[in-house]
Protein backbone atom coordinates (compact mmCIF):
# COMPACT_ATOMS: atom_id res chain seq x y z
CA UNK A 1 0.00 0.00 0.00
CA UNK A 2 1.78 3.31 -1.09
CA UNK A 3 1.83 6.24 1.53
CA UNK A 4 -0.25 9.06 0.15
CA UNK A 5 -0.41 11.67 2.91
CA UNK A 6 -0.23 15.71 3.10
CA UNK A 7 -0.12 18.47 6.27
CA UNK A 8 -0.29 22.02 5.38
CA UNK A 9 -1.09 25.26 7.05
CA UNK A 10 -2.33 28.04 4.92
CA UNK A 11 -4.87 31.26 4.81
CA UNK A 12 -8.63 30.48 3.15
CA UNK A 13 -8.68 32.22 0.17
CA UNK A 14 -12.29 32.66 0.62
CA UNK A 15 -15.68 31.48 1.97
CA UNK A 16 -16.06 27.71 1.97
CA UNK A 17 -18.74 26.13 -0.05
CA UNK A 18 -20.74 23.86 1.29
CA UNK A 19 -22.11 21.69 -1.52
CA UNK A 20 -24.98 19.12 -0.47
CA UNK A 21 -25.69 15.50 -2.43
CA UNK A 22 -25.38 12.19 -1.30
CA UNK A 23 -23.09 13.43 1.62
CA UNK A 24 -21.91 16.52 2.45
CA UNK A 25 -19.05 18.13 0.95
CA UNK A 26 -17.32 21.04 1.88
CA UNK A 27 -14.82 22.78 -0.63
CA UNK A 28 -11.97 25.31 0.21
CA UNK A 29 -8.91 26.82 -1.68
CA UNK A 30 -6.25 27.22 0.56
CA UNK A 31 -3.01 29.82 -0.05
CA UNK A 32 0.50 29.00 1.48
CA UNK A 33 2.77 31.52 1.26
CA UNK A 34 6.36 28.96 1.93
CA UNK A 35 7.71 32.05 3.40
CA UNK A 36 7.81 34.37 0.43
CA UNK A 37 4.86 36.68 -0.80
CA UNK A 38 6.59 36.58 -4.11
CA UNK A 39 5.25 32.36 -4.71
CA UNK A 40 2.29 31.49 -3.21
CA UNK A 41 1.49 28.26 -3.43
CA UNK A 42 -2.90 26.93 -3.83
CA UNK A 43 -4.37 24.25 -3.28
CA UNK A 44 -7.86 23.33 -2.70
CA UNK A 45 -9.26 20.77 -0.13
CA UNK A 46 -12.38 18.69 0.22
CA UNK A 47 -13.70 17.98 3.23
CA UNK A 48 -16.58 15.33 4.14
CA UNK A 49 -19.97 14.64 6.43
CA UNK A 50 -19.75 16.23 10.11
CA UNK A 51 -16.08 18.20 9.70
CA UNK A 52 -18.02 19.41 6.03
CA UNK A 53 -20.38 21.31 8.30
CA UNK A 54 -18.18 22.13 10.74
CA UNK A 55 -16.00 23.57 8.73
CA UNK A 56 -19.00 25.20 6.67
CA UNK A 57 -20.59 27.04 9.34
CA UNK A 58 -17.24 28.43 10.94
CA UNK A 59 -14.63 29.20 8.40
CA UNK A 60 -14.55 32.54 6.97
CA UNK A 61 -12.37 34.10 4.83
CA UNK A 62 -8.62 34.47 5.97
CA UNK A 63 -9.20 32.10 8.16
CA UNK A 64 -5.98 30.17 9.00
CA UNK A 65 -6.09 26.26 9.54
CA UNK A 66 -4.20 23.24 9.16
CA UNK A 67 -4.99 20.60 7.13
CA UNK A 68 -4.00 16.63 7.39
CA UNK A 69 -5.48 14.40 4.34
CA UNK A 70 -4.21 12.48 1.32
CA UNK A 71 -3.45 14.24 -1.72
CA UNK A 72 -5.66 13.63 -4.86
CA UNK A 73 -4.67 14.00 -8.49
CA UNK A 74 -7.11 14.23 -11.43
CA UNK A 75 -6.95 14.97 -14.99
CA UNK A 76 -9.73 15.62 -17.55
CA UNK A 77 -10.18 17.37 -20.83
CA UNK A 78 -12.17 20.67 -21.63
CA UNK A 79 -15.13 21.08 -24.30
CA UNK A 80 -12.05 22.48 -26.74
CA UNK A 81 -9.61 19.47 -26.65
CA UNK A 82 -7.46 21.12 -24.01
CA UNK A 83 -5.95 18.96 -21.08
CA UNK A 84 -6.51 19.92 -17.60
CA UNK A 85 -5.04 18.39 -14.27
CA UNK A 86 -5.36 19.27 -10.59
CA UNK A 87 -4.10 18.58 -7.11
CA UNK A 88 -6.41 18.72 -4.32
CA UNK A 89 -6.75 17.30 -0.60
CA UNK A 90 -8.80 15.60 0.77
CA UNK A 91 -8.96 16.28 4.52
CA UNK A 92 -8.91 13.44 7.10
CA UNK A 93 -8.75 16.41 9.83
CA UNK A 94 -9.32 20.25 9.34
CA UNK A 95 -7.40 22.36 12.34
CA UNK A 96 -9.05 25.69 13.03
CA UNK A 97 -5.80 27.75 14.01
CA UNK A 98 -5.84 30.83 15.81
CA UNK A 99 -4.85 34.22 13.77
CA UNK A 100 -6.47 35.55 10.66
CA UNK A 101 -10.47 36.49 10.36
CA UNK A 102 -12.85 35.15 12.46
CA UNK A 103 -16.65 34.73 11.53
CA UNK A 104 -19.45 36.18 13.62
CA UNK A 105 -20.07 33.83 16.52
CA UNK A 106 -17.17 31.86 15.74
CA UNK A 107 -16.07 29.30 18.51
CA UNK A 108 -12.27 28.65 16.75
CA UNK A 109 -10.88 25.28 17.72
CA UNK A 110 -10.98 22.48 15.80
CA UNK A 111 -12.88 19.78 13.32
CA UNK A 112 -11.87 16.60 14.02
CA UNK A 113 -11.67 13.91 10.98
CA UNK A 114 -14.51 11.06 10.26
Amino acid sequence: REMNSVTIIGTLTGDPEMRNGESKVCAMRLVEMNGRKDSPFYIDVAAFGRQAETCGKYLKKGRHVAVSGRLRFREWETEEGGKRSQHSIVADKVDFLPGGKRGEGEKGGESGGE
